[in-house]
């Protein structure tokens, strides 16, 4: 998921460069969503990896 985030975000930073702003903005949109995602679930992760085993 990390990776398609900074895909993303590639991806806007070469349309921005290239001028075409309506395809920088929901580029960059969906790599800052798909950034919260990935550091949602790697928080959730690190806490039920952390639970001990009963």
């Amino acid at each position: 998921m990390l990776y398609y985030s900074i895909v993303f975000l590639l991806i806007a930073l070469v349309a921005g460069l290239f001028g075409f702003v309506g395809i920088a903005g929901v580029a960059t949109g969906i790599a800052k969503i798909l950034f919260f995602v990935f550091l949602i679930a790697f928080v959730v992760s690190l806490i039920i990896g952390r639970r001990p085993r009963v």
